[in-house]
């Protein structure tokens, strides 16, 4: 079995602003680096063999910090890269509301049938994201592997887990550090998910961090 802890990073700016920041390299802020510090010393505890993260900072640095307790290397995948917003990319929601009325209201109700203006539908996400975690299942059949990824990415990803279509996509919520549990069984060749959007370690039951896919 191949235990998979998926995790999103932590807040930035743009997350708390309301921007669409999909591959521009937008850092941590200063709430960011404590949720990421806060999610390291949560996992402190777990034996995890491998780590794995997209290139985008938001992502490696929170890697980098659960690797700083176990002693590991985190191997960059560049197919775990936030979606490509396209055009979208540095507006506010507002001026995306605005500028893209109709194709915004078709992200919110039909996200499986859209391709972002210059930039990638989730089809072309999950292609390239379940690419990668193949591949890493398939190099760690009885490992525990962490995976440091984005919003959008930990969605689809968990829609592929759940056999479920991409129109699934807005009821699957992913806060920031949340942590996520799934493990691939090589005899049944299925996905079991034992944790999903786990935020606890911020403090209370309840995700309070900010909307994604932005």
């Amino acid at each position: 079995m191949t235990r998979i802890i998926l995790v999103r990073h932590g807040e930035t700016d743009w997350n708390k602003e309301q921007k669409f920041q999909g591959r521009i390299d937008v850092e941590l802020n200063e709430a960011g680096k404590i949720q990421a510090d806060i999610l390291a010393e949560r996992l402190k505890g777990l034996k995890i063999d491998y780590i794995y993260s997209s290139p985008l900072s938001r992502a490696l640095v929170t890697a980098k910090k659960i690797a700083e307790h176990h002693n590991l290397e985190v191997e960059i995948v560049e197919d775990f890269t936030e979606i490509e917003h396209g055009e979208w990319e540095g507006l506010h929601l507002l001026e995306v509301k605005e500028r893209y009325g109709d194709l915004y209201n078709k992200w919110l109700t039909s996200p499986h049938d859209l391709k972002m203006p210059k930039g990638e539908s989730l089809r072309d996400v999950r292609k390239r994201s379940v690419r990668a975690l193949n591949k890493i299942i398939a190099a760690h059949p009885d490992d525990t592997v962490l995976i440091a990824a984005h919003d959008a990415i930990n969605k689809v990803l968990i829609c592929y887990a759940l056999d479920m279509d991409n129109c699934h996509f807005w009821q699957i919520k992913q806060g920031n550090s949340a942590i996520n549990i799934l493990e691939y069984d090589e005899i049944s060749k299925r996905f079991t998910i034992t944790l999903l959007n786990d935020t606890c370690h911020l403090g209370g039951v309840l995700d309070s961090t900010a909307e994604g896919a932005m």
